[in-house]
């Protein structure tokens, strides 16, 4: 289990500090931002790699979201929630922190701008309502559930679910970043709005109830679905 912990530990403060340090360091510097695309490659990218790279330690969750989705869809056990979890917290706020030494050596950095915090209301990047922000949170963390245990289903293809995945949350945040900025994740959300506290922790509630309800549901229904596809396979053959 320390392996594990300390695998989803790394694995989420590099999804922190590669996504959210996309967004804070590079989407709108001079000339050269990587603007919203961006943004969305990075957060893909780090779930992609560190799927490799931490897989087959861990399962390669990074999200609290993801380990409670797995676990309402038969795929985790309930013991290895809280583990699981507080590794992924400190993780992203370890993350966060790392990104808050780089950043503010900028001489024009300030968190006033965020510092790639979710939020809803006159905090979301496009001013959308708590009501949006929820059902977006919702059904996005919905999806990515939805992606990962088909991908990870036995009779997917094999050696393919980390770009499925990877590409899943790219997709993610291309459709969701104007209205929250994105989490699917509570942990990506509250190591950031540690650092900025106000609005932001008063917000942080939101990312973490709308994809935990998401991802709980989604996995659930899936664990239907794949069932399932695994009895029709089996009268296939």
């Amino acid at each position: 289990m320390l392996k594990r912990m300390s695998a989803e530990f790394i694995g989420t403060l590099w999804l922190v500090l590669g996504g959210c340090g996309s967004a804070v360091i590079a989407a709108a510097f001079p000339n050269v931002g990587i603007g919203l695309l961006g943004v969305s490659c990075a957060f893909g990218l780090t779930v992609l790699t560190m799927a490799y790279a931490i897989g087959h330690v861990s399962g390669c969750h990074l999200n609290p979201a993801v380990t409670i989705g797995l676990f309402t869809g038969g795929r985790f056990a309930a013991k290895d929630i809280g583990p699981y979890v507080v590794a992924q917290v400190l993780g992203g706020i370890a993350g966060a922190g790392i990104l808050y030494v780089i950043a503010s050596g900028a001489p024009e950095f300030s968190l006033a701008g965020g510092f790639a915090c979710n939020g809803y209301g006159e905090h979301s990047p496009g001013h959308y309502s708590m009501m949006a922000a929820l059902i977006t949170e919702f059904v996005m963390s919905f999806a990515f559930l939805f992606i990962i245990c088909g991908s990870t289903h036995g009779n997917a293809p094999k050696g393919f679910a980390p770009i499925a995945i990877g590409l899943g949350l790219t997709l993610i945040h291309l459709i969701s970043i104007p209205v929250t900025n994105t989490s699917v994740n509570p942990a990506r959300s509250l190591g950031p709005a540690i650092f900025v506290g106000g609005w932001a922790l008063e917000q942080v509630w939101l990312f973490w109830v709308a994809p935990l309800a998401g991802a709980a549901c989604g996995g659930a229904l899936y664990r239907w679905l794949g069932a399932e596809e695994t009895t029709a396979a089996k009268g296939d053959s």
